[in-house]
Order: C-alpha cells, then structure tokens, then sequence
C-alpha cells in the first residue's frame, strides 16, 4: 500500500531545509574569501588566467569575480551583486560582496538556534531602514566647484586601487572628463554619460605620465590619400557623414545586358557624373575636413584632394556621434540636404600624428566640448587594462558626486554606527578586513575602535587604510561616496535576505534533444568513464 511514489526523475537531486540555508551560506562566504584581501590601501592583487589564455591582474572585485567560473547557484547570484554594483554606481564591488557574506555569516548563528529566515530577513530590513536614515544623518554634502572636496573623494576611492602609487594623476584625469561631458538638466541636476562620451584610448608605450584627457576626440584612422591630403589644419570646418561617397549598388543582385559600346561608356559616365555630384555639393560648404561612416572611392578622395579636403572612412558610429559633440557638426544622411549649420567649426585644430605603428587622428582645441577622449599611455597592455579599470571607477566616483554632491567618512567609520547587533557585527567586517589587510593587531584595534563609537564622541572616527591607525577621517580626507554606500549596504542586505529565503535546491537540468529525435537510449557507463563523471555541486 505505502509504495514510494517517485516524482522527480531518478537524475534529479533536491536538497531541502537547513542543508540548503548552510550550503548557500558557505558558498557565499567562500565567494567573499577569494576578494577579501583586496580590500583597502594595503590590498593584495589577483592573477587569473581567463579562458582564452591571457591574463587579468587587478584587485577591483567585478573583475575578478567576472574571470571566475562557478558551479555553485548560490555563488553565482553573489557574482551578479558585484556586476550590479559595477553598473549602478562604478565602486564598492568588493565590499558589496564581503558584506552580503557577512550578513548571511551571522545569519547562520540565528538558522542554528531555529529562527526562521522570514524572520531574519525581516529584521534585516528593518536594520537597512535605519542604516539609510543614520547615513543621511552623518552626510556632509560639498559644493562640485570645490575641485579640492572632489579631488579628495576621487583620491579616497583610487586610493585602493594599483594606480594610486602614481599621485592625482588618475584622479585629475577623471575629474577633468566627467566635468567636460556633464550636460545640464535644469533644476540644479547634471546628466554625465561616461559611456558615451567619453572614450578610453589605450596606447602601449611612452609612460603612465604623459596620458592626459583631450579637449576633443581621438581615433584609430589616417586620411583616405596620405600625401595629397592635408594632415594639419588650424580652425577646421567638419563636415560628417553617414552615406557613402561611392556609386550606388542595387539592393539586390542586378544584371545589365549592353549590346552597343557607346552604352557602356554612358553608364561608367553617369556613375562618374554621380559621384562629381555629390563631391560638388559637399565642396559648396567649403569644408577642410569630410568623414563618412561608410566607404569613399578613389574618385571621390581625387575630387576631395584637388580641392584641399582632408577625408576620412569607416569610422564607427560612436566615434562619429563624439565628433558631432566635440566639434558641434550635425551627422548627415544625404549630402544634398546639406546645410551650413551642419558644419562642425567649433574644433581649434585637426592633426594626424603617428603614435607607435599607428596612425591617430586627433580633432582637439575644442570650444565647449561635450564629448572627450582619455589618451592612456603605459609600458604595457596589461599595466594599461588595470589603469583603464581604475580610470573608470574614479570616473563613476566623480559622476556619482556630481549627481548627489553628499559624502560619508571612509575608513569603516560609517559602518560602526548601527544600532543592531547582528547587522553590526556583519558591518564590522570591512573596518576589520581593513585591519587585517594592513597587518595590525585586529582585535585591539577594533575594540579601540568600539569604544571610540559606543561613546558617541565622533561619527567620523575609522581605520586609515595604510598605517592601521585610528584617525579622524575628516582630517585624513578619507571619505567615501553617499550613493556608493548606499547603493551597497541596499544591495548587500537584499542579497543575503533573498540567498536566505532559499529553502530548496533542484539540480539535474534535462538537455534538449534536438526537434524530430525520438528518445535517448540509456547510456551504459563504461568502467573507464566513471571517473569523468561531472559531480553535481554539494
């Protein structure tokens, strides 16, 4: 009568109960492990050899995490908090993942002593509330023309970073590029797009000293006819296109059957004569600079270079779209809707240098610039990818602060200044790890740093990251970005509520068999391939 009855196939596996609350919390701890030592000033950097054989050496926690390849489902979801954070506010990565692995840490006493996780989760809640509210209470906000203020904030977020040992260097570059594309919104708010407008050119020699932020746009390309083109001219007029300067093929494949000879000349003539034209019209506006998207023929470059324009093909859209910004050109479609207020004549100076093996050319001197290029210049490529990585953050850095102008102390002094004792047990983490990583007494320093707090004598009392010290953080200018911390605690605490809300795992994802195949037929494991057997993650 009580046969079992069999629901899930037999290559299903289900884990269910505490088993699952522990396995998800070990995994997520395990995540935060492997970057906890790339927290801080003093934080060491990771090697990993990416899947196509080269190698990434950074300690900025998105990186690491991305190069990673995990099995575990818990572990994953935490990969995607440090993404999350990377695209949302551009800092914190790592701390985002050491705390959300602390949360669930000090969760896990509670899962022990039959807590049920709603209960946890709503407690955590209720803790992220009043952090928010204690954060706006120690928020200090800045006036953005004080470079100095923003100069310091950039410093304290680099800090952590490899480039720090290079001075402002990396600091002045972001800031001078996000104030450059800022756009104002009215109302007192700034739009900064780094995406768009502001392009990161990496060139491998020369040294880290000489990259500097253009006041314009830089790319990959020579003219079209080197040698009868003008590579230098002074007050350039920009003409853009996105049409090519070529006679036009049929849509489809097209066949002309010509009997006479005459014929043929007249259809190479109207080809000539269109593409005269369309040169003509452009050469009314009496530009010195034409660059389309798509292709020019030699035709077309022989008219260009007879009347002294310089021309450029093939270029990418986006740099097609920051050219418009830079010079103030409209991108046309059809040269025979041509206006004059579609020439770009705000650029001060067109140059073709060569950098290296390359050709760049470089349209700078502009007024009012909405679009730049960041030229980055290193010993090596991979020097280069980390200068890149760290150049970005600071850049997300200086757009957050420009968004919200509002700073919280750095140092771990924010996060000891929660009323909760779990959730500040789990915040104590990164004073601690900030501790560890500098190699002073960890349990002196932070009971020093306890009592400190518990007396309420200084909200802005924390750890400097490179000597281990207690310090003032206002004095040390450590400070950290309002809409970064709040961006991590928001994630990290929703992260390990959801994590802990997981009360069942169901492995064994059936393959799809491809359309019209009739049923597999059961594999019979040879003794030689028990080994190779793929394990399903614990």
């Amino acid at each position: 009568m009580n046969a079992p009855v069999l629901v899930l196939k037999d290559s299903t596996k289900r884990e269910s109960g505490t088993k699952v609350h522990h396995a998800n919390i070990r995994a997520a701890k395990t995540v935060a492990e492997v970057i906890r030592t790339t927290l801080g000033p003093r934080s060491m950097l990771k090697m990993i050899l990416d899947p196509a054989g080269g190698i990434v050496v950074t300690n900025d926690g998105n990186a690491i995490l991305r190069e990673l390849d995990l099995a575990h489902p818990a572990a994953k979801s935490m990969i995607e908090l440090s993404r999350t954070q990377d695209e949302e506010v551009g800092d914190g990565t790592t701390s985002v993942i050491i705390l959300a692995g602390e949360m669930l840490h000090v969760a896990e006493d509670f899962i022990d002593k039959n807590y049920h996780p709603t209960v946890i989760c709503r407690a955590y809640s209720k803790a992220l509330e009043d952090a928010v509210a204690a954060l706006d209470k120690i928020a200090m906000s800045i006036d953005i023309k004080d470079r100095d203020t923003i100069l310091g904030l950039v410093k304290s977020c680099i800090g952590t970073k490899f480039t720090s040992q290079f001075g402002d260097l990396i600091s002045d570059l972001a800031i001078d590029a996000t104030a450059m594309v800022g756009v104002d919104l009215g109302q007192g708010l700034r739009e900064v797009d780094i995406k768009k407008y502001i392009k990161v050119e990496k060139v491998p020699g020369g040294q880290l000293e000489d990259s500097q932020v253009l006041k314009g746009v830089m790319i990959n390309k020579d003219i079209v006819a080197p040698g009868k083109m003008r590579r230098r001219i002074v007050n350039p007029r920009i003409i853009l296109l996105d049409c090519p300067l070529e006679y036009k093929k049929g849509e489809n494949q097209t066949n002309a059957e010509i009997v006479r000879e005459e014929d043929w000349e007249a259809l190479l003539k109207m080809e000539e004569e269109y593409i005269q034209n369309i040169c003509a019209q452009i050469l009314n506006f009496k530009p010195d600079v034409v660059i389309t998207e798509k292709g020019l023929s030699d035709l077309a470059c022989h008219y260009f270079s007879k009347a002294g324009v310089s021309a450029i093909r093939r270029l990418r859209k986006t740099d097609n779209n920051r050219i418009a910004k830079a010079s103030g050109a409209v991108i046309v479609n059809r040269p025979d809707e041509l206006q004059e207020s579609d020439v770009g004549t705000g650029a001060g100076l067109f140059e073709v240098k060569k950098i290296g093996d390359d050709f760049f050319t470089f349209i700078v001197d502009c007024e009012d610039p909405k679009a730049c290029t960041v030229l980055l210049r290193g010993a090596s490529k991979d020097l280069l990818n980390e200068v890149e990585r760290n150049l970005q953050d600071a850049m997300c850095v200086a757009r957050n602060i420009i968004k919200n102008p509002k700073l919280v102390p750095g140092g771990g002094a924010t996060e000891l200044t929660w009323p909760y004792e779990a959730a500040a047990l789990a915040f104590e983490a990164i004073p601690r790890t900030l501790a560890q990583n500098c190699g002073v007494n960890v349990i002196r320093t932070m009971t020093a740093l306890r009592g400190k707090h518990a007396n309420g004598e200084n909200a802005w009392v924390g750890i400097d990251g490179n000597s281990g010290e207690i310090a003032d953080m206002k004095e040390k200018k450590i400070w950290d970005s309002y809409t970064v911390k709040v961006q991590t605690f928001k994630t990290a605490i929703e992260a390990a509520c959801m994590l802990l809300r997981i009360d069942d795992i169901v492995s064994g994802i059936k393959k799809k068999q491809a359309p019209g195949a009739g049923p597999q037929k059961p594999q019979i494991e040879q003794a030689d391939d028990a080994d190779n057997e793929q394990m399903i993650p614990e």
